[in-house]
C-alpha cells in the first residue's frame, strides 16, 4: 500500500472481486451462504472500495434503512495489508458520507466474545479503536455463533 489510501465508490463490475476477497479470508468468512449474501449486498447496496496496482484491496458495504442510522453490512481487507490503514480509511469515508447526510448512528455486527476467536478479537479491537462501543450480544446468527452489535454516535 502507498501512503495515500484512496476510497471510491464501487463499480458495477466489482462484485466478483469482492466475493474473491471474502473467499480469501476463511478465518472471517467461512460460511458459504453468508459469502453469497454479501456478494448480493455489494451488487445492491452502497459499497466503497480501495484498490492498488494489483486490484481490489478492501471494501465496505453500507445498509441504511433509516436516515438516522446505518450499518456496516460487511467489510473485508486483503490479509497482507491488515494493519496498514485500509480498514480505517474505508470506515472513515463511510462515516463522512453518513454525517453529510445527517445520519446519527452507525452500527456493525461481528462475532461476539461468547465464542472466543483470535481473529475476531482483533476485529472487535479494531472497531473499539475507531470509537465503536458494544451495544448487545445475542443469537441472531444461531447457537454457537453469537452476534455482537457495536454502535457509534456520528453526531
Amino acid at each position: 500500500m502507498t501512503d495515500a489510501i484512496h476510497v471510491e465508490p464501487a463499480r458495477p463490475d466489482d462484485a466478483p472481486a469482492c466475493e474473491a476477497l471474502l473467499r480469501s479470508l476463511p478465518a472471517w468468512f467461512g460460511i458459504e451462504q453468508a459469502i453469497l449474501d454479501y456478494r448480493k449486498d455489494v451488487e445492491s447496496l452502497e459499497t466503497l472500495v480501495v484498490r492498488d496496482h494489483a486490484g481490489l484491496v478492501g471494501f465496505l458495504t453500507l445498509k441504511q434503512p433509516y436516515p438516522e442510522s446505518a450499518e456496516i453490512r460487511v467489510m473485508a481487507v486483503r490479509a497482507e495489508v491488515h494493519g496498514r490503514g485500509v480498514g480505517r480509511a474505508l470506515v472513515g469515508k463511510a462515516e463522512r458520507l453518513l454525517r453529510d447526510r445527517g445520519t446519527r448512528f452507525l452500527q456493525v455486527k461481528t462475532l461476539g466474545e461468547g465464542r472466543p476467536d483470535e481473529n475476531y478479537a482483533r476485529t472487535r479491537g479494531f472497531y473499539r479503536a475507531l470509537g465503536f462501543v458494544p451495544l448487545e450480544e445475542h443469537d441472531l446468527w444461531g447457537d454457537g455463533n453469537p452476534c455482537l452489535v457495536f454502535i457509534k454516535n456520528l453526531a
